[in-house]
């Protein structure tokens, strides 16, 4: 039902619905539509109604407008004259295909993976076991958890399996100058590593040799794949998708700079999901993750679309790890549909509609 209030010529907005909740998708099937005149008490009173189907309704166009008439059986029974009680007009009306995110992915698309890893002083001394970055006797951490939870099911989406990783908030050598987007395998020609387990290895491999500093700043790390990202908006069909895992313990330092990063992220072929380890306040990655109101930059822009996914890892410490992996990736499909959508790219190989 589609109600416009206060006028006797009301002009409706183009609305979807499924084809089979209208007519099993049979385009011949007639379909009747009733038109009332609205009360908000309820007692709405009928004006007319006619038949039509999806085939005929498709036959409008711009320039060429379908006229229906609004007939009310009682009214034409009693009155001679009776013509209609008025003309519902079609200006356009065409049948598109919706992708799925199977769609996409079956169709070739690759979800392009990258890791950004916190490695500011809050995390603590990595050789100190109450530190996030400690390597238990078990060979893992939270930090290590969250990859592969994550990595494990984005790299089959991913042919070539070579990932990005990145570390911010660290002092590197040889001169011990603060770095926030760093390839951890410290090859930055080349900072790919070969899976996750190239990820893990590269991960451990470099905590040695660096020194825990700060400030935790994001823009940094969001601007590097959004760079990868803003080329492949080039694409003539769903090809690439961006995803940007960041892993960190707490508070942002540069709210204002990620804010207006991410807004401008929302435009691209981009999601991004941050895991949130420790036991730190995150209300800052609550506000990122735009469920609950439109995220906006300093300035004023809103997000196109909500493209941050926030979760807090202390809710899974004793889930299986399917379950992160589940509620971190809860969102990615429709983020990936809802881009392809918007800018009308189909899959790669897609059959017509």
């Amino acid at each position: 039902m589609v109600v416009i209030k206060y006028t006797l010529d009301p002009v409706w907005k183009p609305f979807t619905v499924p084809l089979v909740s209208l007519c099993d998708g049979d385009v011949e099937k007639l379909i009747k539509v009733m038109c009332y005149d609205y009360d908000s008490d309820g007692g709405h009173d009928f004006i007319g109604e006619f038949q039509t189907s999806v085939a005929r309704m498709c036959e409008a166009q711009d320039a060429f407008p379908l006229e229906l008439e609004c007939i009310n059986p009682k009214k034409q029974k009693k009155k001679k004259n009776y013509k209609n009680s008025g003309i519902i007009i079609v200006k356009s009306c065409k049948v598109t295909r919706d992708f799925s995110f199977l769609d996409y992915i079956l169709g070739g698309c690759q979800l392009m993976f990258t890791v950004g890893i916190d490695f500011t002083a809050s995390n603590g001394n990595p050789r100190d076991p109450s530190s996030l970055h400690y390597i238990n006797p078990m060979g893992t951490n939270e930090y290590l958890s969250a990859i592969w939870a994550v990595g494990q099911i984005i790299q089959d989406y991913d042919s070539d399996k070579m990932f990005p990783a990145l570390g911010f908030g660290a002092q590197l050598p040889p001169d011990w100058k603060v770095s926030h987007e760093f390839a951890i395998n410290f090859n930055p020609t080349n900072p790919f590593c070969s899976g996750v387990e190239g990820i893990v290895q590269a991960y451990s491999a470099c905590l040695p040799h660096i020194r825990f500093y700060g400030p935790t700043n994001f823009s940094p790390i969001v601007n590097h794949v959004a760079r990868f990202a803003a080329q492949a908006t080039q694409q003539e069909a769903a090809s690439q998708y961006f995803i940007l895992l960041i892993i960190t313990d707490g508070v942002i330092s540069d709210m204002d700079e990620t804010r207006h990063a991410v807004v401008q992220a929302s435009k691209l072929p981009m999601s991004i999901i941050i895991v949130g380890v420790g036991n730190a306040d995150f209300a800052a990655m609550e506000f990122l993750d735009g469920d609950s109101r439109v995220l906006r930059s300093y300035t004023g822009e809103e997000a196109v679309r909500d493209i941050v996914q926030f979760v807090p890892f202390r809710d899974f410490r004793n889930a299986p790890k399917e379950t992160l992996a589940k509620a971190v990736l809860a969102e990615l499909p429709q983020q990936v549909v809802q881009y392809f959508k918007h800018q009308n790219l189909p899959p790669i190989n897609s059959e017509p509609a």
